[in-house]
This record gives C-alpha cells, sequence and structure tokens, in this order.
C-alpha cells in the first residue's frame, strides 16, 4: 500500500513547498539513516540538529506520520517526514509494483527475511544474540531483567514477591530519575524509559501478581507525578504514560481486592497529596474496589478533613488542598444522593454570586424550584456591586415561568444598560418578544445605544482631553444582526466605526450596492495598510483586488487604475507594499 500512498507529489502536498525543500536537502546530505520497512510502515532515523525518529504507515489508506522534532509534535508534516519519505523512494524507485513487468522480484520484506532466518537459529544462538542487544539497549536489559525477577519467583511466596517489589522498584527508580530540568526537547527519552517500566508493569496484570501491581503502580504514579515538577510534559506524553497507569491500578484492585479499609486509606491520601493530580483516585471511581466497608474509611478521613475547614470568605485566596477536599466531600454526597448534605457542603462557599447559582440549579434537579428561586435571589442580593449575569439569566427565567414578567425585563434592562452590547440586546429582544413588547423596547433600547455613543465621544480625561468623534460600532452590529443594512450603512457614516463591522458590511451590499461596497473598502484600506506588516498588506490588497473586481464589472478601468496611482503615492515609503500593489496593476492591465 505504502507504493501507492508515498510520491514527490504527495510529499509535498502534505509537507507545503518550503518544508518538502528543506527535506530534499536532508536527503541529499545523506541525513536519512538506515531505513527498516514491514508491510505498512517505514521507520528510519534522521541526523539533525539532533537524531529524529520517523514513522510513516498506511492508516485505512491515508498516509500517517511521527516523528520525534517539535514540528511534529504540532501535527505538521516536518522535513525529516519528507526526507524518510524520498529516501524510501530512492531505495524503491528500481523496483515495479505487484503485477507490473513480469519477471522481476517484487521488493522483499527485509522484517520477513530476519524472522525466516530466526526461525532456523539454535535456542543457543538466539540467546547469545539478544543478550548482545541487551548489553547496548538499557530499555530492553531492563525489561529482560524485569521477566527474568518475574519468571524466577511468580510472586507466589513472601520472599519472591518481595524480591519482585525491589526488582521493579529499582527500575521505577531509575527511570523517574532526574538530574536538572528537562526541556521538552529532552521529553520524549525520559517519557520512553517510564513507557518500558509501565510495559513491564502491564504484564503483571494477572490473578497471583495482581496485588503486587498495585502496589507497584501506586509506587510509580507517585514517583512520576513529583518527578513533573522538574519536566516541560507540554505536549502530555508522561501525563499519558499516569493515566495508563491509573487504569492499571484500578484494574489491578478489581482484580486483587485488596483489604478495603487499607486501600481506601492510600487512595485518600493519594487524592490529596499529588501534586498534580492527573488520576482520579476519588470514592466514586474505585466505588467496586473499595465496597462498603471501603467507601465508609473513605467517608470517614474526607470527613475528618472537612471538619478542619472553616466556611471559604471571598477575600480567601485560592487554596488546592479545600478545593480537592471540597471536590471529595461533593461527589461522596452525590452518590448518596442526600441533596441536603451536597447544599451543606456547597454552603460553606458562598464567595461569589456564581456559588450561589450553583445551589440554585442543585434545587432545580432535585425538583425545589421555590428553594432554587430563593437562594438566587439571595445570591443577588449579597452581591450587589459584583452582580453575575448567570444568575440574572436564571431569576430571568424563574420570573418569567411565574408571571413576574416586570421583573423579568428590568432585570434584563439592567444588564443592557450596564453593559451596551449586541449579546444583551439580543437578551432584551428574546424578552421583550416573548412578552409581546419588543416594538416599543426597541426604540427605548436604540435611544439608550445612541446616548451611551454621545457621552462617551463627550468624556474626556485625562488620556483623552478633547471630545472624540462618535464610536457608531455597537449601532452598526445591531442593524447588522437585525438585516437593516440602510440603518447600518447610515451609522457607519455618523462616526467611527471598527474596521471588521465595515468589511462586513461592504459583503453584504456587494450585490445591490456596489458603489457603496467600493467606498467601504476604500476607506478601511489605508488603516490597514499603515500597520506597517506583511500580514496587514495582503489583507489590504485582498481588499484592493475586490474593489477592482466591482470597478471592472461597472466598467471602470480607468478609475481603478487612478485607486492604484492613489495609493502609490500615498504609500510610497511602504515598499513590501507596493511591490504587491504593482503585482494588482499588472494583473488589472492583462
Amino acid at each position: 500500500m505504502l507504493d501507492d500512498l508515498i510520491s514527490r507529489a504527495i510529499l509535498e502536498n502534505l509537507a507545503g513547498t518550503t518544508a518538502f525543500q528543506r527535506g530534499e536537502e536532508y536527503f541529499s546530505i545523506g541525513a536519512v539513516g538506515h531505513i527498516r520497512a514491514s508491510d505498512n510502515k517505514i521507520t528510519a532515523r534522521v541526523e539533525g540538529t539532533e537524531t529524529y525518529q520517523v514513522e510513516l504507515w498506511d492508516d485505512d489508506g491515508d498516509l500517517a506520520y511521527d516523528c520525534t522534532c517539535p514540528r511534529a509534535a504540532d501535527g505538521y508534516f516536518c522535513k525529516h517526514c519528507v526526507a524518510v519519505g524520498l529516501a524510501w523512494l530512492a531505495e524503491n524507485s528500481a523496483t515495479p509494483k505487484s503485477g507490473v513487468a513480469s519477471g522481476k522480484k517484487k521488493r522483499r520484506d527485509p522484517w520477513r527475511d530476519i524472522k525466516e532466518y530466526l526461525t532456523t537459529q539454535p535456542p543457543e544462538t538466539l540467546i547469545e544474540l539478544l543478550l548482545d542487544v541487551a548489553q547496548r539497549d538499557d530499555r530492553l536489559y531492563q525489561s529482560l531483567l524485569l521477566k527474568a525477577e518475574r519468571a524466577g519467583g511468580g510472586g507466589n511466596t513472601r520472599s519472591s514477591g518481595g524480591n519482585m517489589v525491589k526488582a521493579y522498584q529499582k527500575a521505577i527508580n531509575g527511570a523517574t530519575r532526574i538530574h536538572g530540568f528537562i526541556d521538552w526537547q529532552e521529553v520524549s527519552t525520559y517519557a520512553g524509559n517510564i513507557d518500558q517500566v509501565a510495559d513491564s508493569l502491564a504484564e503483571l496484570l494477572k490473578p497471583d501478581t495482581a496485588a503486587l501491581l498495585v502496589e507497584l503502580t501506586e509506587y510509580a504514579i507517585e514517583r512520576v507525578e513529583n518527578s513533573l515538577e522538574q519536566v516541560d510534559d507540554s505536549n502530555g506524553e508522561i501525563g499519558s504514560i499516569v493515566y495508563r497507569l491509573g487504569e492499571l491500578h484500578l484494574k489491578a484492585c478489581l482484580m486483587a481486592s485488596p483489604e478495603p479499609a487499607g486501600l481506601a486509606e492510600r487512595l485518600f491520601r493519594l487524592e490529596t497529596t499529588l501534586p498534580f493530580g492527573l488520576c482520579s483516585f476519588d470514592a466514586a471511581t474505585y466505588g467496586d474496589a473499595l465496597g462498603k466497608e471501603g467507601l465508609r474509611r473513605y467517608r470517614e478521613l474526607a470527613e475528618a478533613e472537612w471538619h478542619k475547614l472553616k466556611p471559604q470568605d471571598a477575600k480567601d485566596s485560592y487554596d488546592t488542598h479545600r478545593a480537592t477536599i471540597t471536590r471529595i466531600m461533593e461527589q461522596l454526597a452525590e452518590a448518596s444522593g442526600d441533596v441536603e448534605e451536597l447544599i451543606a457542603i456547597k454552603s460553606q462557599d458562598l464567595s461569589s454570586g456564581y456559588r450561589y447559582l450553583d445551589i440554585a440549579e442543585i434545587w432545580i434537579k432535585a425538583k425545589q424550584p421555590d428553594k432554587a428561586l430563593e437562594w438566587a435571589e439571595r445570591g443577588l442580593k449579597a452581591f450587589p456591586d459584583r452582580p453575575d449575569n448567570r444568575l440574572r439569566d436564571f431569576l430571568v427565567d424563574a420570573y418569567l415561568k411565574r408571571k413576574r414578567n416586570d421583573e423579568a425585563l428590568q432585570l434584563t434592562w439592567v444588564q443592557f444598560e450596564e453593559r451596551p452590547s449586541l449579546e444583551h440586546y439580543k437578551k432584551l429582544h428574546n424578552i421583550a418578544g416573548t412578552l409581546g413588547l419588543w416594538p416599543e423596547q426597541r426604540n427605548r433600547a436604540l435611544t439608550w445605544v445612541a446616548e451611551v455613543i454621545a457621552r462617551e465621544a463627550n468624556t474626556t480625561s485625562r488620556w483623552k482631553p478633547k471630545p472624540s468623534a462618535p464610536n457608531t460600532s455597537l449601532r452598526v452590529e445591531i442593524a447588522l444582526w437585525e438585516q437593516d443594512l440602510d440603518a447600518a450603512w447610515s451609522a457607519a457614516h455618523e462616526g467611527a466605526c471598527e474596521r471588521s463591522l465595515l468589511i462586513t458590511l461592504a459583503g453584504k451590499l456587494e450585490a445591490s450596492r456596489p458603489g457603496d461596497t467600493i467606498s467601504l473598502y476604500r476607506r478601511v484600506v489605508p488603516p490597514i495598510v499603515e500597520q506597517t506588516n506583511n500580514t496587514a498588506y495582503d489583507e489590504a490588497i485582498k481588499l484592493i483586488r475586490r474593489v477592482g473586481g466591482l470597478m471592472k464589472v461597472q466598467n471602470q478601468p480607468r478609475q481603478f487604475s487612478d485607486y492604484l496611482a492613489e495609493l502609490r503615492v500615498q504609500f510610497k515609503p511602504k515598499r513590501n507594499f507596493i511591490k504587491l500593489l504593482d503585482e494588482v496593476a499588472r494583473g488589472a492591465a492583462k
């Protein structure tokens, strides 16, 4: 399948011109090492600023790829992948596809050749080969050592089990040992060592060794989590291994059925002390493994810590330990179905309006709307200077259900008056429309918008000593949402307006009012060019081309030439922009 998936055209299409050219350079200087190929995958190392491992394979008819470089980590088909693809093509360019040019041999699979060779060798030879490789490969050595330890004792006796634990702990210590900070360029090697140990641990997920696996995965997770404080794991390589260890731990607990109270104590400690908490050691996750006795002990530990906490005050800073214990208590209450207990826990933190809303929504789920309304109104009164609009929206909905229409409309108006915006205008439209009051409320809202625009224009300050032109962006935005293009056009010419809104308006007017569209585009081009960067120049040129297209339709080629000449004079010092402008002029002349 790779014959059909790898070609120069495909490689360039995946990588882009620049990365493809750089990949060609890598290939041409011999940076690609020996290529290993199987039926649907090729792997090779590429020597760049460091050694990168590249894989290309068939993924259901698509060319999939992976490389250990940062570019590939961001999802791009990198230059190293290009180099390996080109090297593979060079090795196989003389080899025809199956069924073509009969009489010529089909390309051999080196892995099949190796396998066939090994199957003919006596055990002594295979052992020598494996030991020779293990001397040069620390990961293989460690894996074989752990397999030997497990085979020698099997975990059937306390003595052999103890030796196995020591052997695995030693391997875990070696894989997680750190000397200084590990940055993102080195993290793959570090993660690979831990992943190898995780592979060996996974082999212990058997009835006779599951109890050992419980102990060892707890040890490994603690070691890895603590090491992450000195590792840049921004791509999540190590985090994914920790998740895997967590899954192994849970499966081992279910298989081994450890003593419930002891398990609860260890789980609670892990849940409350690990620095990153990548795995969940909560009672909900481990409910089946803990059983009634374990859950009871877990709750005792949580409640003991919970009673040490004082009620949260709005002035208190964030406390990680408090947040963890609160979350545990909430999960226990939710699992028990005790709404009163859950509310009591939530009530210990009423430091914001949203906390009241959280409680109100719990009462709604419990089909207690009156209690929900009571808590929401309490929250609104508790924070008059810091109201939460989500809480207001909740109350608006509650008031409408109770036919308290005036209160619902008033709360919506408060939001709009505090911060006039399209979002709040839409809210007002929805509520007033529901009540059949939109026409009069719309007039009131637009009057308020005009007042706000005028007030902001006339306001002066230390940084704005003189009144300014009115900014009519909000009025234009509202008109565009209402699809009132005449109102939007008028508002756009009554003062300053955000460029994106003018461009949007111009786009909507292109079909019916090309002349007005041209004037809007010509209005926004100069301030774009004044940003003086290539991205801005590209944006301006796109708009200029649209002006050219509209003028061509209106049979105004001379006017477009005059426009380009004006821009050339106005922005003569901006050489990069002038180059782009000249390309437009040459295209218009054809």
